[in-house]
Parts: C-alpha cells; sequence; structure tokens
C-alpha cells in the first residue's frame, strides 16, 4: 500500500517526530526519549514516515540516523497555499468588517 504525506502528518506522534527532526538528525533511541512510548512504536512511526518519503536513513557505523526530507515537506505547503489565500481574504474582509463596525460605533 502507498501511504501519502497527509496520512504520514494526520498523526500528532509523527508530527512531534518531524517537529524534532526539523531541528537535527536522530537515531531511533534518541527520538524515543522524547515520547511516553516504546521505541518500537517509534520505529513504526519512522517507517510510515520513510515509506512516505519524508525522513531518509543515513548510516553512520552501527547508528542509523533519521534525517527529514524539507523538499517532501514542500508538497504539503504548496497544497496548502491553495487555502492560506482564501484564509487571508477572510481576515481581511473581517478586519474591514470591524473596522466599519468600530466607526459607527463613535
Amino acid at each position: 500500500m502507498r501511504r501519502d504525506i497527509f496520512q504520514a502528518i494526520a498523526d500528532p506522534t509523527r508530527r512531534a517526530i518531524i517537529a524534532l527532526l526539523a531541528i537535527q538528525a536522530m537515531t531511533p533511541n534518541n527520538l524515543a526519549t522524547h515520547f511516553d512510548t516504546t521505541r518500537q512504536a517509534v520505529s513504526k512511526h519512522l517507517k510510515v514516515l520513510t515509506e512516505c518519503e519524508l525522513v531518509t536513513q543515513q548510516y553512520q557505523g552501527r547508528e542509523i540516523y533519521y534525517l527529514l526530507e524539507i523538499e517532501k515537506m514542500k508538497e504539503i505547503d504548496k497544497w496548502l497555499e491553495q487555502f492560506r489565500k482564501i484564509w487571508e481574504t477572510r481576515f481581511s474582509q473581517l478586519d474591514d468588517l470591524l473596522s466599519a463596525i468600530k466607526k459607527q460605533q463613535k
């Protein structure tokens, strides 16, 4: 089954892992210390993130480090951009309405 990036970011633990990996590459053991869960559970989340190509593995000796793939994150941003424009327009309209209400109250 092919997973997509939106399936990956749907889980709060995976989003937290992404946030940690945005700061620096980490091993599964290091990542597990940040969560109240087992290393095996973190490994399952890393498997999903790897399948979605949001993280890659880098071997350093016997350790495996996981790194965030920033280019793949741009895919999420591109999808959100269409909504960002709608939100900005609505916020602008709300600002205009609030300004008009304040002027009427004076």
